[in-house]
Protein backbone atom coordinates (compact mmCIF):
# COMPACT_ATOMS: atom_id res chain seq x y z
CA UNK A 1 0.00 0.00 0.00
CA UNK A 2 0.72 3.37 -0.55
CA UNK A 3 2.58 4.12 2.87
CA UNK A 4 3.16 7.81 2.69
CA UNK A 5 0.26 9.99 1.29
CA UNK A 6 -0.44 13.87 0.80
CA UNK A 7 -3.51 15.50 1.01
CA UNK A 8 -3.31 19.45 -0.13
CA UNK A 9 -6.74 20.89 1.30
CA UNK A 10 -7.72 24.43 0.57
CA UNK A 11 -10.93 23.85 3.39
CA UNK A 12 -13.59 24.07 0.25
CA UNK A 13 -16.13 21.66 0.76
CA UNK A 14 -14.93 19.28 -1.79
CA UNK A 15 -11.87 18.97 -0.18
CA UNK A 16 -13.51 18.52 3.43
CA UNK A 17 -15.69 16.05 1.92
CA UNK A 18 -12.98 13.90 0.69
CA UNK A 19 -10.75 14.41 3.88
CA UNK A 20 -12.98 13.01 6.33
CA UNK A 21 -14.58 10.72 4.35
CA UNK A 22 -12.30 9.38 1.70
CA UNK A 23 -8.84 9.80 2.78
CA UNK A 24 -9.54 7.91 6.37
CA UNK A 25 -10.23 4.93 3.68
CA UNK A 26 -6.98 4.57 2.95
CA UNK A 27 -5.33 4.28 6.28
CA UNK A 28 -7.92 1.19 7.06
CA UNK A 29 -6.47 -0.27 3.75
CA UNK A 30 -2.66 0.29 4.87
CA UNK A 31 -1.33 3.89 4.62
CA UNK A 32 0.67 4.70 7.60
CA UNK A 33 1.30 8.72 7.69
CA UNK A 34 -0.36 11.63 6.26
CA UNK A 35 1.01 15.08 5.22
CA UNK A 36 -2.15 17.68 5.37
CA UNK A 37 -1.04 20.53 3.64
CA UNK A 38 -2.47 23.70 2.92
CA UNK A 39 -0.67 26.74 0.85
CA UNK A 40 -1.62 30.30 1.32
CA UNK A 41 -1.97 31.49 -2.34
CA UNK A 42 0.30 34.60 -2.60
CA UNK A 43 -1.37 35.24 -6.14
CA UNK A 44 -5.06 35.33 -4.67
CA UNK A 45 -5.10 36.40 -0.98
CA UNK A 46 -5.74 40.52 -1.03
CA UNK A 47 -5.42 40.67 2.55
CA UNK A 48 -2.04 40.14 4.92
CA UNK A 49 -0.51 36.92 4.05
CA UNK A 50 1.10 36.26 7.53
CA UNK A 51 -2.16 37.03 9.31
CA UNK A 52 -4.01 34.53 6.88
CA UNK A 53 -1.33 31.89 7.81
CA UNK A 54 -1.71 32.15 11.06
CA UNK A 55 -5.76 31.61 10.79
CA UNK A 56 -5.30 28.90 8.35
CA UNK A 57 -2.19 26.86 10.48
CA UNK A 58 -4.75 26.93 13.31
CA UNK A 59 -7.70 25.39 11.05
CA UNK A 60 -5.60 22.95 9.59
CA UNK A 61 -4.40 22.05 13.06
CA UNK A 62 -8.30 21.17 14.15
CA UNK A 63 -8.55 19.23 11.25
CA UNK A 64 -5.31 17.44 12.10
CA UNK A 65 -6.53 16.79 15.67
CA UNK A 66 -9.62 15.83 14.13
CA UNK A 67 -7.70 12.65 12.22
CA UNK A 68 -5.64 12.13 15.11
CA UNK A 69 -8.84 10.86 17.36
CA UNK A 70 -9.44 8.56 14.54
CA UNK A 71 -5.96 6.93 14.59
CA UNK A 72 -4.00 8.55 12.18
CA UNK A 73 -0.24 9.92 12.06
CA UNK A 74 -1.00 13.68 10.81
CA UNK A 75 1.49 16.06 9.94
CA UNK A 76 0.00 19.29 9.10
CA UNK A 77 2.38 21.88 7.00
CA UNK A 78 1.21 25.46 6.27
CA UNK A 79 3.39 27.17 3.67
CA UNK A 80 3.09 30.76 1.58
CA UNK A 81 3.27 30.32 -1.98
CA UNK A 82 1.79 28.68 -5.26
CA UNK A 83 0.17 25.77 -4.60
CA UNK A 84 1.19 23.29 -7.10
CA UNK A 85 4.35 24.08 -6.92
CA UNK A 86 4.58 24.44 -3.00
CA UNK A 87 2.76 20.90 -3.25
CA UNK A 88 5.18 19.57 -5.49
CA UNK A 89 8.16 20.52 -3.72
CA UNK A 90 6.97 19.28 -0.30
CA UNK A 91 6.00 16.05 -2.11
CA UNK A 92 9.72 15.73 -2.80
CA UNK A 93 10.57 16.72 0.40
CA UNK A 94 8.96 13.94 2.02
CA UNK A 95 9.15 11.49 -0.46
CA UNK A 96 5.46 10.66 -0.86
CA UNK A 97 4.24 8.05 -2.22
CA UNK A 98 1.00 9.23 -3.16
CA UNK A 99 -1.12 12.74 -3.49
CA UNK A 100 -4.68 12.56 -3.32
CA UNK A 101 -6.67 15.49 -4.58
CA UNK A 102 -10.31 15.46 -5.11
CA UNK A 103 -11.19 17.17 -9.06
CA UNK A 104 -14.74 18.66 -9.36
CA UNK A 105 -17.73 19.75 -11.77
CA UNK A 106 -18.21 18.65 -15.12
CA UNK A 107 -15.97 21.53 -16.93
CA UNK A 108 -12.68 19.85 -15.84
CA UNK A 109 -10.85 21.15 -19.23
CA UNK A 110 -12.07 24.56 -18.66
CA UNK A 111 -10.83 24.69 -14.90
CA UNK A 112 -7.30 23.57 -16.18
CA UNK A 113 -7.06 26.65 -18.63
CA UNK A 114 -8.31 28.52 -15.97
CA UNK A 115 -5.07 27.26 -13.52
CA UNK A 116 -6.98 24.86 -10.98
CA UNK A 117 -4.87 23.58 -8.55
CA UNK A 118 -5.52 19.86 -8.79
CA UNK A 119 -4.43 19.79 -12.94
CA UNK A 120 -1.54 22.51 -12.12
CA UNK A 121 -0.69 20.00 -9.65
CA UNK A 122 -1.06 16.94 -12.19
CA UNK A 123 1.49 18.98 -14.47
CA UNK A 124 4.69 20.06 -11.25
CA UNK A 125 4.65 16.86 -9.19
CA UNK A 126 6.93 13.46 -10.57
CA UNK A 127 4.58 11.95 -7.47
CA UNK A 128 1.57 9.67 -8.46
CA UNK A 129 -1.75 11.57 -8.31
CA UNK A 130 -4.96 10.21 -7.19
CA UNK A 131 -7.84 11.90 -9.07
CA UNK A 132 -11.06 11.57 -7.06
CA UNK A 133 -13.91 12.86 -9.02
CA UNK A 134 -16.86 14.90 -6.83
CA UNK A 135 -19.90 16.32 -8.59
CA UNK A 136 -22.93 18.32 -7.35
CA UNK A 137 -25.50 16.17 -6.95
CA UNK A 138 -28.93 18.07 -8.02
CA UNK A 139 -31.29 16.33 -6.76
CA UNK A 140 -29.86 16.20 -2.95
CA UNK A 141 -28.23 19.43 -3.13
CA UNK A 142 -25.08 18.15 -1.84
CA UNK A 143 -21.21 17.10 -3.01
CA UNK A 144 -21.67 13.85 -3.99
CA UNK A 145 -17.99 11.52 -3.96
CA UNK A 146 -18.78 9.26 -7.13
CA UNK A 147 -16.43 6.42 -5.61
CA UNK A 148 -16.41 4.10 -3.20
CA UNK A 149 -13.19 4.87 -1.67
CA UNK A 150 -12.51 1.77 0.02
CA UNK A 151 -13.41 -0.02 -3.06
CA UNK A 152 -11.22 1.70 -4.87
CA UNK A 153 -8.37 -0.47 -5.23
CA UNK A 154 -10.65 -3.47 -5.98
CA UNK A 155 -10.52 -3.47 -10.16
CA UNK A 156 -8.01 -1.51 -11.55
CA UNK A 157 -8.10 -1.13 -15.27
CA UNK A 158 -4.37 -0.55 -16.20
CA UNK A 159 -3.45 1.27 -19.49
CA UNK A 160 -0.12 0.68 -20.98
CA UNK A 161 1.30 1.55 -24.17
CA UNK A 162 4.97 -0.54 -23.46
CA UNK A 163 7.16 2.54 -23.38
CA UNK A 164 9.48 2.25 -20.56
CA UNK A 165 6.47 4.74 -18.62
CA UNK A 166 4.81 1.26 -18.52
CA UNK A 167 7.30 -0.24 -15.87
CA UNK A 168 6.70 2.75 -13.44
CA UNK A 169 3.02 1.86 -13.62
CA UNK A 170 2.87 -1.40 -12.69
CA UNK A 171 5.53 -0.18 -9.81
CA UNK A 172 2.64 1.68 -8.59
CA UNK A 173 0.09 -0.97 -9.25
CA UNK A 174 2.81 -3.26 -7.19
CA UNK A 175 2.19 -0.87 -3.97
CA UNK A 176 -1.37 -1.98 -4.01
CA UNK A 177 -1.49 -4.93 -5.53
CA UNK A 178 -3.00 -6.88 -2.00
CA UNK A 179 -5.37 -4.65 -2.09
CA UNK A 180 -6.89 -5.79 -5.53
CA UNK A 181 -9.45 -8.67 -6.50
CA UNK A 182 -8.88 -8.80 -10.41
CA UNK A 183 -7.41 -6.63 -12.68
CA UNK A 184 -7.04 -5.57 -16.53
CA UNK A 185 -4.47 -4.56 -18.45
CA UNK A 186 -5.44 -2.58 -21.69
CA UNK A 187 -3.41 -1.52 -24.42
CA UNK A 188 -4.52 0.65 -27.37
CA UNK A 189 -3.52 0.21 -31.09
CA UNK A 190 -3.60 3.52 -32.25
CA UNK A 191 -0.35 3.76 -34.53
CA UNK A 192 0.73 1.93 -37.89
CA UNK A 193 -0.44 1.32 -40.84
CA UNK A 194 -4.07 -0.55 -41.76
CA UNK A 195 -2.23 -3.59 -43.30
CA UNK A 196 -0.06 -3.66 -39.91
CA UNK A 197 -2.86 -3.55 -37.73
CA UNK A 198 -3.25 -7.56 -37.19
CA UNK A 199 0.22 -7.81 -36.43
CA UNK A 200 0.19 -5.41 -34.07
CA UNK A 201 -2.74 -6.51 -32.09
CA UNK A 202 -0.72 -9.57 -32.24
CA UNK A 203 2.52 -8.29 -30.76
CA UNK A 204 0.09 -6.32 -28.05
CA UNK A 205 -1.06 -9.48 -26.88
CA UNK A 206 2.08 -11.13 -26.61
CA UNK A 207 3.30 -8.11 -24.48
CA UNK A 208 0.19 -8.12 -22.42
CA UNK A 209 1.10 -11.75 -21.44
CA UNK A 210 4.62 -10.11 -19.88
CA UNK A 211 3.22 -7.63 -17.93
CA UNK A 212 0.50 -10.02 -16.33
CA UNK A 213 3.30 -12.10 -14.57
CA UNK A 214 4.75 -8.67 -13.05
CA UNK A 215 1.59 -8.75 -10.89
CA UNK A 216 0.24 -11.37 -8.30
CA UNK A 217 -3.65 -10.61 -9.12
CA UNK A 218 -5.26 -12.16 -12.03
CA UNK A 219 -5.84 -9.97 -14.65
CA UNK A 220 -7.38 -10.00 -17.97
CA UNK A 221 -5.83 -8.94 -20.79
CA UNK A 222 -7.17 -6.60 -23.71
CA UNK A 223 -6.26 -5.64 -27.17
CA UNK A 224 -8.20 -2.12 -28.82
CA UNK A 225 -7.37 -0.22 -32.13
CA UNK A 226 -8.98 2.82 -32.16
CA UNK A 227 -8.36 6.18 -30.29
CA UNK A 228 -6.84 5.91 -26.62
CA UNK A 229 -9.12 7.52 -24.68
CA UNK A 230 -12.06 5.88 -25.68
CA UNK A 231 -11.36 2.85 -25.44
CA UNK A 232 -9.59 3.74 -21.59
CA UNK A 233 -13.04 4.71 -20.67
CA UNK A 234 -15.10 2.44 -22.21
CA UNK A 235 -13.45 -0.12 -21.20
CA UNK A 236 -13.59 0.97 -18.04
CA UNK A 237 -16.98 1.05 -17.57
CA UNK A 238 -17.62 -1.97 -19.65
CA UNK A 239 -15.57 -4.38 -17.61
CA UNK A 240 -16.79 -2.61 -14.34
CA UNK A 241 -13.55 -1.37 -12.97
CA UNK A 242 -13.11 0.77 -9.62
CA UNK A 243 -9.47 2.77 -11.08
CA UNK A 244 -8.19 3.78 -13.85
CA UNK A 245 -3.60 3.81 -14.04
CA UNK A 246 -2.03 5.53 -16.54
CA UNK A 247 1.22 7.42 -17.26
CA UNK A 248 1.73 11.14 -17.52
CA UNK A 249 4.49 12.49 -19.76
CA UNK A 250 6.74 14.58 -16.79
CA UNK A 251 7.23 18.13 -18.12
CA UNK A 252 5.56 18.13 -21.62
CA UNK A 253 2.36 17.56 -19.92
CA UNK A 254 1.39 20.98 -19.90
CA UNK A 255 1.85 21.02 -23.34
CA UNK A 256 -0.04 17.82 -24.01
CA UNK A 257 -2.86 18.72 -22.16
CA UNK A 258 -3.28 22.16 -24.14
CA UNK A 259 -3.60 20.06 -27.12
CA UNK A 260 -5.65 17.14 -25.46
CA UNK A 261 -3.57 14.16 -24.69
CA UNK A 262 -5.02 10.83 -23.66
CA UNK A 263 -4.36 11.72 -19.99
CA UNK A 264 -6.59 14.92 -20.15
CA UNK A 265 -9.46 13.15 -22.01
CA UNK A 266 -9.68 10.72 -19.78
CA UNK A 267 -9.31 13.25 -16.58
CA UNK A 268 -12.08 14.96 -18.20
CA UNK A 269 -14.62 12.31 -19.40
CA UNK A 270 -14.20 9.43 -16.84
CA UNK A 271 -16.15 9.22 -14.13
CA UNK A 272 -13.65 6.94 -11.98
CA UNK A 273 -10.37 7.72 -10.01
CA UNK A 274 -7.51 8.21 -12.39
CA UNK A 275 -4.01 7.99 -10.86
CA UNK A 276 -1.94 9.68 -13.01
CA UNK A 277 1.94 8.06 -13.12
CA UNK A 278 4.87 10.53 -13.62
CA UNK A 279 7.22 8.66 -16.55
CA UNK A 280 10.26 10.40 -15.25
Amino acid sequence: MFEKILFPTDFSEVSLHALRNCVPKFFELGAKKLYLVHIVDITATDIEALELMKIDEEQLNNLADELRGRGIEVEPIVKLGIPSLEIAEIAKEKNVDLIISPSKGENILRQMFLGSTASNLVRATKKPVLLIRYEWDEEEKRIKCLSDCEKIFDKPLVALDFSPCSIRIMEAVKKFEELVKEGILLHIVDYGKAEELEENIAKAKQNLEKYAKIVKFPVEREVFAGVASQGIIGFSIAKGATLIVMGKKGRSIIKDLLLGSTAERVIRDSKLPVLLVPCE
